[in-house]
């Protein structure tokens, strides 16, 4: 079996469809050569720690690989979604992992072995997606229906244009695409997909947990691209469907582009002095996100229902959830951003994209409806599902 390594095929959260991604080789050491330039130097100094735990600024901008950014990540004014103004870290990345590669997700064949496919992940459990495994969904599953190969020649049935990739990724798969193993590629959407994230400077605690429904987005990585909340399996399996993933937790959908819904040790690690799991990325609230564990650890025990927990040395911060899970972060311990006026790629409701009918595939709803009236924002998808 592969490293762990999660998630289905989700286009997007505000969309209500799914995706697939991809990557390769594993790349978790820190790469100080690449680092990001930065507009504002005072974006936290403990560059092995994370962040301040003092009630200072938590995000480090150093951290990032300057080839994942599009601009320098600079200080700009925001509001909070508890209605405060303060100063975020506008975050800039291209949408795609610098650090390792993307793929390979399906096989082509049944006698395709681990080398050539991507993974799977049903019960908590991550099963390679080879030849055999996709042979044998029908007694996987336990029920006949399941058939993506042709028993005659052994070929497997998978999306590989741009129109067969959003035909599959969508809640209501078109029949034709049913039994298939689907994948999308980033060279027919064009290349990657970047996103333009507000991240606030100093989290902001919330009196309650904040709901993760609605979002896009649940965090940016250090390497380029950026983690989504959990993918919606059942939508998948109840089509007939495999979208397989590749061994590092992302996958490429039609809108968002490449995205990951697993940490599974490929993306750009910040390691701690005292033994901590590595640093990964940030949140959307601003609190950093670790591994789930230290090599050859186990998880700590004292995670809240966001994920999250306290040290003297980080402050409060989250701890990724296992492959298995579908999902890195529970719930948002801090106050993400309100809605911003900056158009597609803006940091609207948490740092989501905005949403106009002109990005959703023909045939696919616009955040959840069947009514395309002026640009939606991920911020008023909660509401219109």
């Amino acid at each position: 079996m592969k490293t762990p390594r999660l998630d289905t095929l989700i286009l997007t959260a505000a969309l209500g469809a799914f995706t697939l991604a991809g990557c390769g080789t594993s790349s978790g050491q820190s790469n100080n050569d690449t680092d990001a330039a930065v507009d504002s130097p005072d974006g936290g100094s403990e560059a092995d720690t994370g962040g301040d735990p003092t009630g200072e600024a938590v995000l480090d901008p150093s951290h990032f690989l300057a080839d994942g950014l599009t601009a320098p990540i600079e200080e700009v004014p925001c509001t909070l979604s508890n209605g405060d103004e303060t100063t975020c870290y506008k975050v800039s990345v291209v949408g795609e992992p610098k650090d390792h590669e993307i793929g390979p997700f399906c096989p082509r064949n049944v006698s395709d072995g681990p080398e050539a496919a991507g993974i799977w992940l049903e019960g908590g459990e991550v099963y390679d997606a080879d030849g055999a495994f996709i042979a044998g969904l029908a007694e996987f599953y336990e029920d006949p229906n399941w058939q993506l190969h042709d028993e005659a020649t052994g070929v497997i049935r998978v999306t590989e244009t741009l129109e067969a990739c959003e035909a599959a990724a969508r809640p209501d798969v078109a029949e034709e695409y049913q039994n298939y193993c689907v994948e999308c590629d980033l060279e027919d959407l064009g290349g990657a997909v970047a996103a333009e994230y507000l991240i606030p400077k100093v989290p902001v605690p919330r009196a309650t947990a904040g709901e993760l429904g609605g979002t896009t987005s649940v965090g940016v990585a250090l390497n380029g691209a950026f983690f989504d909340p959990p993918a919606p399996v059942a939508a998948i399996l109840g089509a007939y469907t495999i979208a397989a993933f590749d061994d590092c937790g992302g996958h490429v959908n039609p809108v968002a582009g490449y995205h990951y819904h697993a940490a599974t040790g490929c993306s750009k690690e910040i390691a701690q002095d005292d033994a901590h799991a590595p640093l990964i990325g940030y949140a959307l609230d601003g609190y950093a996100i670790h591994s789930m564990s230290a090599e050859g650890g186990e998880e700590p025990g004292d995670l809240d229902s966001c994920r999250g927990h306290s040290d003297d040395a980080r402050g409060y911060h989250y701890h990724s959830a296992s492959p298995g899970e579908n999902m890195f972060i529970g719930c948002f311990h801090g106050e993400v951003v309100g809605t911003v006026d900056d158009g597609p790629g803006g940091g609207g409701g948490g740092g989501m994209d905005v949403i106009t009918c002109d990005d959703v595939p023909d045939g696919m709803p616009c955040c959840g409806d069947d009514v395309c009236d002026g640009p939606e924002t991920a911020a008023n998808c909660a509401e219109d599902c």
